[in-house]
């Protein structure tokens, strides 16, 4: 491995001048992240709250704007030798991270040098899979996990006559409905374009999406996501669209107010939507699991997670990685756990924080928080679900939306779109492959 993926000047070795702490000073723990509005207070609360539980170190939060701009703020940082000591990094950072070998602390070693109790298997494994080598090893710590899920208008699909589908062709009939009902502009949408068309498609239907189980496996991942089912699906979307009982929302999750004006009554996004859902929204809902086609076998599968980890910075001294150690001790706590699954509708990370608020009998009010979870653990994850991990995936999403939407223009069949997304994605993880492997 190789640090150039950091940039030429992050190869050279930083000097990052902090020094050892003054006796009986405390110890400042910088966290870089990208949470807003209720999430940022969830952030800021248990930053507060250990730093309370104890007097010898002080966790400090500060926002860096979205995940690609803190990840972003983050490299530069420790190209100028002042990287944070924690950074929150989306889940398909996660393969640009793991090649930056030296800017990283591994979070199994950190915790075993710190001598801080860690056990992996506490964990969700669905979760954990994304963010760990292919021996089980930790490399960064799981946050804020999420999944793609249908939300659902209530009370637009009751006036409508028209059941919560459970399948692609149910939902497509539905959506049908709700357009003849009035809903003229939207029968059904979604966010994040390739996520929830390429990415969850491919695992909740037990297809590949790449080779070498999707990237987990190897660099040397090749594309392979042109295939029957998802040439099918894109080739109904792009019909649908004609007419609008599907209507594109964008590439990232600017649509999503069209569900909470209740324009659009079917909306597939992630499950982290709960807080502004549940803000925002004037009418009865629910969150159910994603669609998928009864003519492929063995589906639905299991899907995967989106998200971010808590990164640990490399070139820290021992003292601050001790602080950083407890830190995600004590984030791991089983109850400090439920308090964030209820309070940002993010996953619980642990098993023992799922199975205290299913007996507190949290789902029973409030089922839809449950259901990413259900999703997550539907099935054992088999090499084309366990997740995935592509470098330069921020890019490669934007060349594959860009695809997609010529397709949903009408200016490319859906195989020509789809082939050409393939060809245009490899030739960028060949680029990726030459810097991040000797």
């Amino acid at each position: 491995m190789a640090l150039r993926h950091f940039g030429a000047a992050a190869a050279v070795a930083v000097t990052f001048g902090l020094g050892a702490s003054p006796a009986l000073a405390v110890t400042e723990i910088q966290w870089w992240h990208a949470m807003t509005g209720a999430n940022n207070d969830v952030i800021v609360k248990l930053a507060t709250d250990f730093n309370a539980s104890q007097s010898d170190y002080k966790v400090i939060p500060t926002y860096k704007g979205n995940y690609p701009d803190t990840m972003n703020a983050g490299i530069a940082a420790f190209r100028a030798g002042n990287a944070p000591h924690i950074m929150q990094v989306f889940e398909v950072g996660t393969a640009t991270m793991m090649a930056a070998t030296g800017a990283v602390k591994p979070v199994y070693k950190l915790m075993a040098e710190a001598g801080e109790k860690f056990d992996p298997k506490i964990y969700l494994p669905a979760i954990t899979g994304y963010y760990s080598t292919s021996k089980g090893e930790m490399l960064s710590f799981p946050f804020n996990s999420s999944s793609t899920v249908m939300w659902v208008n209530l009370d637009e699909l009751k006036k409508a006559n028209v059941e919560i589908p459970k399948t692609w062709p149910e939902t497509f009939e539905a959506a049908k409905k709700l357009k003849a009902a009035g809903h003229d502009t939207c029968g059904f949408s979604g966010s994040w374009i390739t996520w929830v068309n390429l990415e969850q498609l491919s695992a909740w239907h037990n297809v590949p999406l790449a080779s070498k189980a999707n990237g987990l496996d190897g660099f040397d991942t090749v594309l392979e996501f042109n295939g029957p089912l998802q040439v099918k699906h894109l080739e109904t979307l792009v019909e649908l669209q004609k007419n609008k009982t599907y209507d594109y929302a964008g590439r990232t999750n600017t649509g999503e107010g069209r569900f909470t004006s209740g324009e659009c009554p079917i909306y597939l996004t992630s499950s982290a939507f709960f807080g502004n859902v549940k803000a925002q929204a004037k009418f009865n809902f629910t969150a159910v699991p994603m669609p998928y086609y009864p003519d492929v076998k063995g589906a639905p599968q299991n899907s995967i997670i989106g998200g971010a980890s808590l990164w640990v910075m490399g070139g820290k001294s021992a003292e601050e990685y001790k602080g950083v150690a407890k830190f995600l001790t004590f984030l791991s706590d089983t109850d400090r756990q439920v308090y964030i699954h209820k309070a940002s509708g993010y996953l619980p990370i642990t098993k023992a924080a799922y199975e205290k608020a299913k007996a507190e009998g949290f789902y029973k009010d409030q089922p839809y928080l449950e259901t990413p979870l259900l999703e997550l653990t539907n099935k054992e994850p088999t090499e084309n679900s366990r997740g995935l991990r592509l470098g330069n995936m921020v890019q490669l999403r934007d060349v594959w939306s860009e695809e997609i939407e010529q397709a949903l223009a009408g200016k490319k069949t859906a195989k020509q779109a789809l082939d050409a997304a393939v060809e245009r994605g490899n030739t960028m993880l060949r680029q990726f492959e030459k810097t991040a492997v000797k």
